[in-house]
């Protein structure tokens, strides 16, 4: 299915074309995919180039690992129990040079996960980051150390048959992208002046 983004400015294709799509094939991805995932994440920026994000897999080749990832998504997100390799996406919380806190801990987790969305698509598979999951399931589940947060699950598979998913699922799936203008996100040198 082609979601192509309509933008009103020029963009990468790998970023117009990449969507959060909820249909998954059963079919298996290959490793070296799977590891182009992470090997994408791995070159993220992130503060103090202190890399934060760490992923915890799950797939076929561990079905019991796999059923325990599962479990702990929310019924909303029951579309990605199909997925053939889940992820837990896990953040550190503090600066490794100094232990200090490290406030940046979500954003750099979330551009590894990002660099991740783009090879995605570029390797031909559907990638969905799914907030909606049990945390404390997952901590106890997956032997998540104290200072590491687990922030979200990631589904990734093939592109699979939109018109399998049930009811809302189906419709967001089916659904045109949209996004917020330009005009409404960015200011010009102060909140609320435009650009």
């Amino acid at each position: 299915m082609d979601k192509t983004a309509v933008t009103d400015y020029p963009v990468s294709e790998l970023i117009a074309k990449r969507w959060s799509a909820r249909a998954f094939s059963e079919r298996p991805v290959e490793n070296e995919k799977i590891m182009s995932l992470f090997e994408a994440a791995r070159w993220a920026a992130s503060s103090y180039n202190e890399q934060p994000w760490r992923f915890i897999l799950f797939t076929a080749e561990d079905k019991g690992r796999l059923e325990d990832a599962r479990s702990i998504l929310s019924e909303g997100n029951s579309y990605a129990r199909k997925a053939p390799v889940l992820m837990c996406v896990v953040a550190k919380k503090t600066l490794t040079h100094n232990g200090a806190d490290n406030g940046k801990y979500l954003h750099d987790a979330g551009a590894a996960t990002a660099y991740m969305f783009l090879e995605a698509y570029n390797q031909g598979l559907a990638m969905h980051v799914m907030g909606g999951f049990d945390g404390q399931k997952a901590r106890q589940l997956f032997e998540i150390p104290e200072g590491f947060d687990p922030v979200t699950m990631v589904a990734v598979g093939y592109y699979g048959d939109p018109e399998q998913l049930a009811e809302p699922a189906k419709e967001k799936e089916m659904a045109a992208r949209t996004r917020r203008p330009v005009s409404e996100t960015v200011f010009a040198g102060m909140w609320g002046k435009n650009i």
